[in-house]
């Protein structure tokens, strides 16, 4: 028989399930409104709710969030790939060079971040090169993921399952999981997976654009708005006239009027007072438009007279404050002295007012900004890929102790010498005493959504153990799985997890299966150890679906990519994983 709380704990994971996959609010919120629910039914108390936030999971999480966003603002890793990406060298060669070297850092750096200095190199070596992005940008945020989920450190669903482990009461003998504990299988699958991109990828992938330099309407264009205002000499001309027809690189694509639209206009449309036109066009191309006499841009406004202005390309990121908000509402203007002109959306034709558009997670923005813009380091929602980031330099000695450091702090950690946690506090306190970074700044880089979903993960897991309900699922789990055998369970977890993070998100299939997972072991009399780390290679190794995985959404409107194009090549990476990684967990533990 099924208890009250039961039924409400279920209640809120389904909750949390089609709130986060229709996108209803936000991940962060979606959490606390299904956390304050188990509160109020008194299933969880208070302390419970907040235990999370005193984990120390959660602090590391902050200390390599804070450490990583000062490696990314010098120009140490920005000077490695200007050296390994210098020389000519062909497409193959490339993704070899680029996802080997990626995935080696991103199993002790944040691998977001490095996503984010990486693709302008890998814009700028296709335009020289006549090869089309959407060719090497999947392979480049894959790489990332392979080499984060090779170590506890190298992504925060590694971190996130271990503060589950420690936390946990079914096994009390469990402590902390070790750095290199995920080795065994992330460092043969950083092996396979690059192989795999190597060879495949090239044939798997789309070729968005034939030729780099041609420009195609239907996709990889900006649609910008402009406006015909009173006063202005346009009116009475014809789009001929006015030569709007013609011009270099640049599409009229339609005018509305009023509550009319006009699509494929004549060339001797005249063009009236009020008129809404949207043009599709490329990069260096819009920059000449804002320069049209005649017309004006309503989201520019004064911008347009500052002496110093950049066009520059952003991506929003997948936890930006700007998501599900209007480009009005976002006070874009206001927040950043910077405006959006263009917006681009995955080939999408976008023909809204730009000021009414609902940004997304992914979306590529055209802006023109004052040059500040590009040397700010506090902006956590979106990165630039177009390559005007300005990085500041560092002497060598500061180099040394910031490499260095976070090397040793790696070292004596896995060795037992000092936990990490300590380590990365004493780094962080001789950086910000040798001014390597600004006490006053570094607050900028915590990620507080992401501490919010992880801590609610915590408490939401609690929960489901609490109330028996991770135990319920786990002998209806046990019943499909139990006549396979120890790999067959092992591969109900795999498959469950990696469907579960590949349309909601890592975090909430950790905090949902994780549990599971853990009762499935002491239901079974099983080494727990393997039941822990599939879940943790299933949501982390994440390479289905774009919205799965932040650095797969970085890449999804700068590639020009359709949701499929992710499966078609994700999918094969995904059961190659799962394959790898049972086999390796069989011949270990069982």
């Amino acid at each position: 028989m099924i208890s009250f709380d039961q039924i409400i704990v279920i209640i809120v994971i389904l909750f949390i399930l089609i709130a986060l996959y229709k996108e209803l609010i936000g991940p962060a919120f979606t959490f606390v409104i299904g956390v304050l629910t188990l509160g109020i039914f008194k299933i969880l108390t208070p302390s419970e709710i907040l235990k999370g936030f005193a984990n120390e999971q959660i602090a590391v999480i902050i200390l390599l969030l804070l450490i990583g966003d000062i490696i990314r603002r010098t120009s140490l890793i920005d000077t490695v790939f200007e050296k390994a990406f210098s020389r000519k060298i062909s497409q193959k060669h490339f993704t070899f060079r680029m996802t080997s070297i990626v995935a080696g850092m991103s199993a002790f750096l944040n691998n977001t971040p490095l996503v984010a200095i990486m693709m302008p190199y890998v814009n700028s070596w296709s335009k020289s090169n006549n090869v089309a992005p959407s060719k090497l940008l999947i392979p480049l945020s894959y790489a990332a993921i392979l080499g984060g989920s090779a170590t506890l450190i190298g992504t925060s669903t590694n971190l996130i399952v271990n503060g589950l482990v420690i936390d946990q009461t079914i096994f009390p003998e469990l402590g902390s999981l070790h750095i290199f504990d995920f080795s065994a299988v992330g460092i043969p699958m950083i092996v396979v997976g690059v192989i795999y991109l190597v060879f495949f990828s090239e044939k798997l992938l789309p070729s968005v654009v034939d030729n780099i330099e041609r420009f195609n309407v239907e996709a990889q264009n900006y649609i910008v708005e402009a406006q015909i205002r009173k006063s202005s000499h346009l009116i009475g001309q014809t789009i001929e006239e006015a030569k709007l027809r013609n011009l270099e690189g640049l599409f009229l694509v339609e005018i509305i009027r009023g509550n009319q639209r006009f699509v494929a206009m004549p060339p001797e449309t005249i063009l009236l007072e009020n008129d809404i036109l949207f043009f599709a066009g490329k990069t260096e191309m819009i920059a000449d438009l804002i320069n049209i006499n005649g017309l004006t841009f309503p989201e520019v406004g004064l911008l347009k007279r500052k002496r110093n202005t950049d066009i520059v390309e952003i991506v929003i990121t997948y936890n930006s404050s700007l998501i599900s908000k209007t480009v009005k509402e976002a006070n874009f203007r206001g927040k950043y002295d910077a405006a959006i002109i263009g917006i681009q959306r995955n080939g999408e034709r976008i023909t809204q007012k730009i000021g009414s558009i609902k940004l997304k997670a992914g979306d590529l923005l055209l802006v023109l900004a004052g040059s500040d813009l590009t040397k700010r380091d506090d902006i956590l929602d979106f990165y630039f890929i177009s390559k005007v980031k300005e990085f500041r330099a560092i002497k060598p000695y500061k180099a040394l102790i910031l490499i260095g450091g976070t090397l040793l702090s790696i070292l004596l950690s896995a060795l037992g010498v000092v936990s990490l946690f300590m380590a990365l506090m004493f780094l962080l306190v001789i950086i910000l005493s040798l001014n390597i970074a600004s006490p006053k700044d570094v607050h900028k880089s915590i990620d507080y959504n992401l501490i919010l979903i992880i801590a609610m993960s915590l408490a939401l897991g609690l929960a489901m153990v609490k109330t028996g309900v991770a135990q319920m699922i786990s002998h209806h789990f046990i019943g499909w799985f139990k006549p396979l055998g120890p790999v067959g369970i092992l591969s109900g977890i795999y498959a469950i997890t990696a469907l579960l993070a590949a349309y909601i998100t890592n975090k909430v299939a950790v905090a949902i299966i994780f549990p599971i997972s853990l009762a499935l072991a002491h239901d079974i009399d099983a080494n727990p150890i393997p039941f822990i780390l599939v879940v943790a290679f299933a949501s982390a190794a994440n390479f289905m679906t774009p919205i799965g995985y932040q650095t797969n959404l970085m890449i999804y409107g700068p590639g020009g990519y359709k949701f499929k194009d992710f499966f078609k090549v994700g999918l094969p990476l995904t059961i190659i994983y799962g394959v790898v990684s049972i086999l390796i967990l069989k011949w270990m533990y069982f």
